[in-house]
């Protein structure tokens, strides 16, 4: 069968990192005065509970654990190129898209365009008009200083 893939499904890496942005996404909800560990969050959570992929499920723990223990490092990144905006003002969305794609930039081995791209389509899906254009201006940001 010609155009077939062996191995993973194509696109699984997208729906894992989706599953990790509604996550993430739905730590904007909590009780600041009584915070919950994320693997709670993650575990609890029903559109992973829903999530038949375990490749999927997999990754996108692997995400929202990992930005977990660097949050202050990605959040430090995302004030450091959001000019002129404090991270309590940038939208939901927009804040969630930029935790996981710095994440992926900072502390793992996806490549940086990778990150960037995938971000953009989530902002496509989840944002509005004008999130891609902010969301890739900070992500651009990040990518430059990583290379200094």
């Amino acid at each position: 069968m010609a155009g077939k893939k062996k191995g993973n499904k194509p696109g699984i890496r997208r729906v894992g990192r989706t599953l990790a942005f509604q996550v993430l996404y739905s730590t904007h909800f909590l009780d600041a005065t009584d915070p919950a560990e994320m693997e709670d969050l993650f575990s609890g959570n029903p559109l992973v509970e829903e999530q038949q992929s375990e490749t999927a499920r997999d990754f996108a723990h692997a995400l929202c654990i990992g930005y977990d223990a660097n949050c202050k490092v990605v959040d430090q990144a995302i004030q450091d190129h959001s000019q002129h905006w404090k991270i309590a003002r940038i939208a939901m969305v927009e804040l969630s898209v930029l935790r996981l794609a710095i994440y992926e930039m900072l502390f793992t081995d996806i490549p940086v365009s990778a990150a960037i791209n995938e971000a953009i389509e989530l902002t496509k899906t989840f944002g509005d008009d004008k999130s891609r254009g902010f969301v890739n201006g900070i992500l651009d940001g990040v990518a430059k200083s990583k290379k200094d």
